[in-house]
């Protein structure tokens, strides 16, 4: 009939402390180990007994989620709105193939990208051979709003230089295409080099003569680019092969073997339509 040692706190103290613990936005175990000792006189032998009063709280570990207070929903909705009202304007060339829309997004490939979570024994410890975590190479993606087609190239960095190498690149796959270019708003998308190249290009043209278009998503809202969900699949792709990537050579290997010239249709492409929606 062995009923345990009597618990330090009264029914009524527990049940003060779970509704403290759930009152707060965010917790520390230190402080919870303060409040005991200053609101009760109690301090446990054991961590053990605090986690015990986190379980009865449903407080648990949890990994954190990074948000940017800049975001703004509204803008976000706008901008979605703008590029659709764009795409319809221009439905006749789209369907045509007279116009080419593309989404682009830069990548910037470290060996450290390779590391995460991954299936193994409970028993053996899983390693990664990586030499220098913070060797890096950056790719210029482009997905095509008709195929789906995704085309890479990389480049020694992200600037105003390897960005309209890239646009040639682009040009010369598309060539005596108009093309729309759909992209964050980057210092080096906007001015420098490539704000010369546009000049140059599209001259005294009216804007739907342009030979490129470019239009910026909402600003700190890289939700709204379906190039982002390529680069994830393409990261945990290379987690999920962890063990064939024995350099880096090997990983950026893999990563363009993953995404180069591949039809990637997520459902976030979906949100920008040119058929007007019936309301």
């Amino acid at each position: 009939g062995h009923k345990g040692s009597k618990g330090y706190l009264t029914a009524r103290q527990n049940t003060e402390v779970i509704e403290w613990l759930k009152n707060k936005e965010y917790w520390n175990l230190y402080e919870l180990v303060t409040y005991l000792a200053q609101k009760f006189g109690v301090i446990y032998k054991s961590k053990q007994s605090y986690y015990e009063l986190f379980d009865r709280a449903k407080i648990s570990w949890k990994k954190t989620q990074k948000t940017n207070p800049k975001f703004d929903k509204e803008l976000v909705k706008k901008k979605t709105e703008e590029i659709n009202d764009i795409l319809f304007k221009n439905k006749a060339g789209i369907e045509s193939g007279e116009i080419i829309v593309l989404f682009l997004d830069e990548c910037h490939l470290l060996h450290g990208d390779l590391t995460g979570y991954v299936l193994g024994q409970s028993k053996i410890r899983i390693e990664v051979p990586i030499t220098n975590e913070k060797d890096r190479q950056t790719y210029f993606g482009a997905l095509n709003y008709q195929s789906k087609e995704f085309h890479i190239q990389s480049h020694p960095s992200g600037d105003g230089k390897s960005t309209v190498k890239f646009i040639k690149y682009l040009q010369n796959k598309y060539k005596n295409r108009k093309i729309i270019l759909i992209w964050d708003g980057a210092t080096y998308h906007k001015y420098g080099e490539f704000r010369d190249f546009l000049l140059e290009l599209n001259g005294d043209k009216e804007p739907d003569n342009w030979s490129i278009t470019c239009i910026l998503f909402a600003p700190n809202a890289p939700q709204q680019n379906p190039v982002e969900d390529i680069w994830l699949q393409a990261k945990n792709f290379l987690r999920k092969y962890w063990y064939l990537c024995r350099s880096f050579k090997i990983v950026k290997f893999l990563f363009e073997f993953f995404t180069n010239e591949h039809k990637f249709d997520f459902p976030k492409i979906r949100q920008y339509t040119y058929t007007k929606k019936i309301i």
